[in-house]
């Protein structure tokens, strides 16, 4: 996402309106991940030309498919509802990351071959990024095995979820953390990557020394797969989010540092600051 009000006097300016947000956001970023989507659908027509026009070439939406595809159906006869939202996106298509297909927690190995069904129907060109939740598929046995298979033979990416910091104290009275630690499964961080564009998403603690400690050795591996020519997208969440942004452009020059990166620019609302 990126209308998130919590993240203005740094991220973005402390005053203004929504319509540049994107804008700013991708003066500083280079992908987003598109929850909306998820919960929302397709978005109109109108919506897509907007960020179209505002994200520059090189940057990357990863917007998730619909729940209604993904849990409601459960993979079932989807095959109308997938093309109608790819083509939904088509101004966007010189500009998508990675699709990913979050799956519910329930959706078990006897339900593959409905994964396998619509990753032959995907395009050839678009990432594809798989999230798995059932515990089967974090024990490293035969359904874990099959699903490895099963991605790596369609050059899929397996999201790895790692929510290591989130759960790496008691919530205690913090609203957020409690929150969080409801909402994300605690699975296993499984480092595994399937296809040519790994996807990380980082759940963060509120201490930042916690998110720090757990994520020195991301800085090694994400550096080595750019050294093996692949195209790693990172994601950091923090339990409440608000300082998610901090956190990213702290992790992301740790890993600039190593794979000898370009740093990530000013945020807008820092720079304004400095002006007054």
């Amino acid at each position: 996402m990126w209308a998130n009000p919590d993240w203005r006097g740094g991220l973005y300016p402390p005053h203004g309106g929504n319509d540049d947000l994107l804008a700013d956001y991708a003066r500083v970023f280079s992908a987003v991940e598109g929850n909306t989507t998820f919960y929302s659908g397709a978005p109109r027509g109108e919506t897509v030309a907007a960020w179209a026009r505002q994200a520059p070439p090189g940057f990357r939406f990863c917007f998730k498919l619909p729940q209604s595809l993904t849990h409601e159906r459960r993979l079932v006869d989807v095959e109308a509802g997938f093309d109608d939202f790819l083509a939904a996106l088509a101004p966007l298509h010189d500009r998508l990351g990675p699709m990913m297909v979050q799956l519910p927690r329930d959706f078990g190995a006897e339900e593959l071959p409905r994964l396998e069904a619509l990753l032959e129907r995907w395009p050839s060109g678009l990432p594809c990024a798989v999230e798995v939740r059932h515990r089967e598929f974090f024990h490293k046995g035969t359904a874990e095995a099959a699903l490895n298979r099963l991605l790596i033979s369609h050059g899929a990416n397996r999201v790895m979820l790692d929510v290591r910091p989130l759960f790496s104290t008691a919530a205690g009275h913090h609203p957020g953390m409690q929150q969080a630690q409801h909402e994300k499964p605690k699975r296993p961080l499984h480092v595994i990557s399937t296809g040519e564009a790994p996807v990380v998403r980082f759940i963060g603690h509120v201490d930042e020394a916690i998110n720090i400690d757990y994520f020195a050795p991301w800085i090694e591996r994400l550096s080595l797969w750019i050294k093996q020519g692949k195209t790693p997208f990172l994601f950091v969440h923090t339990a409440d989010n608000r300082r998610a942004p901090q956190l990213a452009r702290r992790l992301y020059a740790s890993v600039a540092a190593r794979a000898e990166l370009p740093p990530l620019g000013d945020f807008p609302g820092e720079r304004q600051a400095t002006l007054f």
